[in-house]
């Protein structure tokens, strides 16, 4: 790792698995599993395991960059675990992949999934291994500039598991949205898991069936 916290400090470009646009602004800092960005006066939180390339990017010319990040924010023993951790309760973006990001809070932190409350879809499910990024906002800031008492952070009314799996388990019986209804084939009645196999009832009551590693979010309708 050590080649790698040598570019700290420098203007980078960045390649995710799963994004469909570079990443530019300065590499601040990077934990074991973590790697921070500044960009556009937001810091950009990304897990190294999605790291396609990183490189230099001296002649990406950003005005945003010259007040630097605020040397307020601690990054000390910074991790992704700790990132979630600390982004509880603070209106963030969360990046997935795909055509969209979230908007909203985690709310509920288990073992391999966490819980993340948004407007527009409510409650999210969403694998740790699948975010792509996250970016905090500011504070005092809401989605869609809405008032707390007309977004209030609520949690699920479902209990939560340790686990996916056996989060999922409890969802079998209802309809469901698999990675925000991005694709026509995963959304429907989720009639089992087993074995991390996912057998889902569409529309037209065809049945298919998914792996769950390769599933980035979940929410009812």
């Amino acid at each position: 790792m050590e080649p790698l916290r040598s570019m700290i400090g420098k203007r980078v470009e960045l390649e995710l698995s799963g994004c469909k646009t570079m990443l530019h602004g300065e590499f601040i800092d990077m934990g074991s599993d973590v790697l921070v960005l500044y960009s556009n006066s937001k810091y950009i939180y990304t897990p190294i395991h999605h790291l396609q390339h990183l490189r230099l990017y001296e002649e990406w010319e950003n005005p945003a960059m010259d007040n630097g990040p605020d040397s307020k924010i601690d990054l000390t023993n910074i991790s992704y675990r700790k990132m979630l951790m600390n982004s509880r309760g603070i209106f963030t973006e969360i990046y997935l992949g795909g055509s969209h990001s979230l908007h909203g809070y985690v709310t509920g932190i288990m073992n391999d999934f966490f819980v993340y409350h948004s407007p527009m879809h409510q409650a999210v499910y969403i694998p740790v291994n699948h975010v792509k990024y996250l970016i905090p906002y500011p504070p005092n800031m809401t989605p869609y500039s809405l008032s707390q008492e007309h977004f209030p952070v609520q949690p699920s009314g479902v209990a939560l598991s340790r686990t996916l799996d056996q989060q999922l388990k409890k969802l079998e019986g209802q309809l469901v949205i698999f990675d925000l209804g991005e694709h026509p084939h995963k959304k429907g009645l989720l009639k089992s898991v087993n074995d991390k196999i996912i057998q889902l009832v569409l529309a037209g009551g065809d049945d298919i069936y998914l792996h769950m590693d390769h599933v980035k979010s979940i929410h009812l309708p």
